[in-house]
Formats: structure tokens, C-alpha cells, sequence
């Protein structure tokens, strides 16, 4: 069985319309809460019981909700209306008229045309100019402050790895000391156990047991000159 449809009209038993009111009364406000946040909409509900008691919700304040609500329903009303809608347009295009006269006028004043003003126009021209200087030199001293800040922080970033480099650098140098220190120490006791004679030298003339200093150098071309006799075989 299928549930079966309500008829809509008004409830004659005052208990069960009490209750229907105020089921359906929580039901249209949750949906209006709903309605405003899943929709970023502007909602302004208002509900009078039949007892003359207010419900009210708004998403952000019932006041500004309905300003606005009046506004637009006049203006609609305005542009409905020829004779209004031409007054309306009138004023709009006198509004922007003084706004365009205003914005040349303060215009030539800051391109040095100073001509008709008086001396309070000049004092507040001069105010105006000092204002905005002030405001650009707060500006340019806002972007230097960052930018110094930006760069002691790189500072002290390298310099951190440069203590780090050079704390790697010692311990590797200690490691070479130690390192030379048991192999030469080795080779000397080795030296003493075998002959109490000074160290032997090679019949070139080089110390048999000085240190080894490899380095790289660029390799000799073969040597191609044929002998000029032949060693003869047998």
C-alpha cells in the first residue's frame, strides 16, 4: 500500500494543528539553514504562528537581509514604471557625471595644473600628496624590511652549512693523520726490527722508504725508431 497523499487545507483540530505547525516550522527552518550553506545564499525566513508568535532566521542578519530585499523590490518597481525608470537612469547619469568632473579635476591637480585653487584647496592637495608619499615610503621600507629578512635568513642557512662542510672536513683530516700515523709508524718499526743501519736507498739515489706521491701525467708516445741492425738468431 502505497502512503496515502494529504489533502492541504487547513487543519481543524487545534492540537494536531499546533503540532503539524511546529513539526513543519523546524522542518522549514532546517531547510533554510541548509539553503544557505550548501548554496552561499543570503536567506531571510519569517514565520507568524496564529497566535501572533515570531520565528524568524536569517544567514547572516535580518536587517541588512530586508534592506536589501526593499531596495531591489523598488527598483524592480522602477524599471517597471517608464517614468520612473527614465528619473532613475537621470540620476545615475548625473551621479557618474559629478564623479567623471571630480576625478579630472583631481587628476590635473596632481599633473601641477594648480590654477583657481585656493589656499585651503593647496593645504589639502598638500595633505593628500604627503599622505600618499608616506604611504609609498612605508611601502618600499615593508619591501626592503622583507627582502633584508630574506636574505639573513639565506645567510645564516649557508653559514650553517658551511660549519657543517667544515666539521666534515676536520674529521676527515683526523682520520688521515691517523690513518698516516699507522701506516708510517708500521713501515718504521718493520725498518728498525730487520737492521739497526740507516734506511736503504734504491742505486738511483731515492729513499726506499719515503711516501709514495702519485700523480697523473700525460701518457709517452711509443717509440717506433727499428734499431738499425737486427739481432741476429744463432
Amino acid at each position: 500500500m502505497g502512503r496515502r497523499k494529504m489533502v492541504i487545507r487547513r487543519i481543524d483540530n487545534s492540537t494536531s494543528r499546533q503540532v503539524t505547525f511546529s513539526k513543519r516550522r523546524n522542518g522549514l527552518l532546517k531547510k533554510a539553514r541548509e539553503l544557505s550553506i550548501l548554496c552561499d545564499a543570503e536567506v531571510g525566513l519569517i514565520i507568524f504562528s496564529s497566535t501572533g508568535k515570531l520565528y524568524d532566521y536569517a544567514s547572516t542578519s535580518m536587517k541588512p537581509v530586508i534592506e536589501r530585499y526593499n531596495k531591489i523590490k523598488e527598483e524592480h518597481h522602477q524599471l517597471l514604471n517608464p517614468a520612473s525608470e527614465i528619473m532613475f537612469w537621470k540620476r545615475e547619469a548625473a551621479s557618474l557625471k559629478q564623479r567623471l568632473q571630480y576625478l579630472q579635476e583631481y587628476h590635473r591637480r596632481l599633473m601641477g595644473e594648480l590654477s583657481g585653487l585656493s589656499i585651503k584647496d593647496l593645504q589639502n592637495l598638500e595633505n593628500q600628496l604627503e599622505m600618499s608619499l608616506k604611504g609609498v615610503r612605508m611601502k618600499k621600507d615593508q619591501i626592503l624590511t622583507d627582502e633584508i629578512k630574506e636574505l639573513n635568513h639565506k645567510g645564516r642557512l649557508i653559514h650553517q652549512e658551511n660549519v657543517e662542510l667544515y666539521k666534515k672536513v676536520d674529521v676527515i683530516r683526523q682520520e688521515n693523520n691517523e690513518l698516516q700515523k699507522k701506516v708510517y709508524g708500521t713501515q718504521e718499526a718493520n725498518v728498525a726490527s730487520r737492521s739497526p743501519h740507516p734506511n736503504y736507498t734504491l742505486n738511483n739515489g731515492y729513499d726506499l722508504y719515503a711516501p709514495v706521491h702519485l700523480q697523473l701525467s700525460q701518457p709517452q708516445p711509443p717509440n717506433t725508431d727499428t734499431p738499425a741492425k737486427s739481432m741476429r738468431l744463432g
